[in-house]
């Protein structure tokens, strides 16, 4: 069948891809230098990217070098990083995958959770090599490099005596330092870093239930006010299955009465596995982050040009998520507080 595919493609420039076939379709791209080819395989991965299975096409993007879409995978990942850590794909990825994800400094998950991932992954390459799954090789076989990165001075005490002293990875000199630096017998944590990767990011999600269908040729707006200052690092929109949309975006600060961010650009729907179903959607990354006062209100107004989208029903006025309270204002149609475009807040606390 794959090859039948990579003949379609030479006599029709058709390919008709899908989830079986289109890695051994990138693979054969590049050996028979088929660039239009390997660029319709790295369109559709980038398509069907989510956190189940980044950690199944990263290691192919980087062998093939197709530096776009090794790109996305790790900004997904630095979004999603708990739920791709904690996908069956993050098992099998090779160490210098881990050695490249414990370096970053934006991984979205506390370090105790990375470090129960990583431990996990160790446990069953032990069992894949047919060794004894102690601390002593499970460290061997996750390499220093790893064991180096992993930022245990951030944990919580709690946290790191029920989870990583019973691992049995860090030798006793280590784990001696580290319980007087947690009581403060030692200023210094000799050999872990102990800067915070960049914030746990928390996602607020306004609505309960999803519809299809939605097209407006207005602006979809919503304002809201939080109660503690933070910062809002991207928003979630529905997108359409398999799309692209074209997007324009203005954060519009009501006390100063001025936009404080205006951002255009084309996304690409991707699938979104969450509480209230699977979808389809893209997100709007804000670099640098937003400064979100409180108790001030803000208007998110987008304008989307692209085939009609899902979209959330059954909203909330108010969400409180990590301490934080949001409070959710209608503005005009189409959407709403009740249903509407814009889906998700992503945010860390100041």
């Amino acid at each position: 069948m794959k090859a039948l595919e990579l003949f379609r493609f030479i006599y029709s420039d058709k390919a008709k891809l899908n989830a079986d076939n289109v890695m051994q379709l990138l693979y054969l791209s590049k050996k028979y230098m088929l660039p239009t080819l390997a660029e319709k395989c790295s369109a559709f991965l980038k398509k069907n990217l989510n956190a189940l299975n980044v950690f199944h096409i990263l290691p192919d993007a980087q062998k093939y070098e197709e530096k776009d879409l090794t790109n996305q995978c790790w900004k997904l990942i630095e979004t999603e990083t708990e739920e791709a850590v904690k996908s069956e794909s993050f098992v099998t990825v090779e160490r210098s995958a881990l050695e490249e994800l414990v370096e970053k400094n934006s991984l979205n998950i506390k370090e105790v959770e990375l470090f129960k991932a990583i431990d996990y992954w160790a446990e069953k390459e032990c069992e894949k090599q047919g060794l004894l799954a102690e601390g002593s090789v499970k460290r061997r076989v996750l390499g220093e490099r790893v064991v180096q990165g992993i930022r245990f001075p951030v944990m919580e005490e709690r946290e790191f005596a029920d989870f990583v002293l019973d691992s049995e990875i860090l030798t006793p000199r280590e784990t001696n330092r580290l319980v007087k630096y947690f009581n403060s017998v030692l200023n210094d944590p000799v050999g872990f870093p102990d800067a915070k990767r960049g914030g746990h990011k928390f996602v607020v999600s306004r609505f309960r239930s999803l519809g299809r269908g939605w097209r407006s040729l207005l602006p979809d707006c919503i304002c809201f006010e939080v109660d503690k200052d933070i910062h809002q690092h991207a928003i979630q929109l529905f997108g359409s299955d398999n799309s692209e949309h074209s997007v324009t975006l203005e954060v519009f600060d009501h006390n100063i009465g001025e936009t404080v961010r205006r951002q255009e650009g084309i996304f690409l729907s991707r699938q979104i596995n969450c509480e209230i179903g699977d979808h389809q959607g893209f997100d709007i990354v804000f670099v640098p982050s937003i400064a979100i006062k409180a108790n001030r209100r803000y208007l998110i107004s987008v304008t989307i040009a692209g085939p009609p989208s899902w979209y959330g029903t059954n909203g909330c006025f108010t969400v409180e998520h990590s301490g934080v309270t949001f409070h959710f204002y209608s503005v005009s149609r189409p959407t709403s507080c009740e249903k509407g475009q814009i889906s998700k807040f992503v945010f860390t606390l100041d």
